[in-house]
């Protein structure tokens, strides 16, 4: 079963191996004029806080919420002006009405949100506002790539049970299951959908961070790649999901 705990006996190697969001994805909150100077901001499930720093460099009050030890002394480390919770979503203490905008960058999947969901609406002001985006490694639109396909068998051969959440791909299923107990209404959705290339030892790194991956299967992926030439184009999707908190 994947260990949320895997990322911080992993935090070195998931700070350098997880790719970046994509521009299009900034460019769009900017848009949606979200990342707004002098507005109170909470990351939640912050890693190393490659979302975090997005929202301080937007000149944003940051507090964010990570639960691994390792993990938020790296984002202490990194942005000293971030107020750093170090504690679960499920279990955080926040103040009502504190933060104008909350977001969630490739957590939710971990979260109880009967528990999270009126938490974070009972933190947000009126007319704040709930942003919830991931990277889905493999955009399920793109026919499958070789390299692809090989993965594709190596997750085949586990016979694991589905994860009792919608796909990282399914949009519009999360953006329902946000919408549950009418404490938030969906107001935007987009998906941005972009390439990377990765050599054997990147692909090797990336996987290792994956939670439901083990050390023999990212060594096997890696080994696919330098099958196929040593460097591998893989196609991501991340969609985006903002919500308006309902009075």
């Amino acid at each position: 079963m994947p260990d949320p705990m895997h990322f911080d006996r992993h935090a070195d190697l998931y700070d350098r191996a997880r790719p970046p969001y994509p521009d299009a994805l900034w460019e769009r909150l900017r848009a949606l004029g979200l990342l707004s100077e002098g507005k109170r901001a909470l990351d939640v499930g912050a890693g190393t806080g490659q979302a975090t720093q997005a929202l301080v460099s937007a000149g944003m009050h940051v507090t964010a919420i990570e639960p691994g030890a390792a993990l938020a002394a790296r984002l202490r480390e990194r942005l000293p002006s971030v107020r750093v919770l170090q504690t679960s979503a499920e279990d955080a203490d926040l103040p009502p009405a504190a933060f104008d905008l909350v977001t969630i960058a490739t957590a939710v999947h971990w979260f109880d949100l009967d528990v999270v969901l009126p938490k974070l609406h009972a933190a947000l002001a009126s007319g704040g506002r709930l942003a919830v985006w991931r990277n889905a490694y493999g955009d399920e639109s793109v026919p499958p790539t070789p390299f692809r396909r090989r993965m594709q068998e190596i997750v085949a051969r586990r016979n694991a049970p589905p994860r009792p959440v919608p796909g990282e791909s399914d949009t519009a299923q999360w953006a329902r299951l946000l919408e549950v107990g009418g404490l938030f209404a969906v107001a935007a959705t987009d998906e941005f959908r972009w390439t990377i290339d990765l050599d054997a030892e990147a692909v090797r790194a990336l996987f290792t961070t994956f939670s439901d991956w083990t050390p023999e299967e990212a060594d096997e992926a890696a080994r696919a790649a330098r099958d196929l030439g040593g460097t591998v184009t893989e196609h991501y999707l991340t969609p985006l999901i903002v919500l308006d908190r309902v009075a």
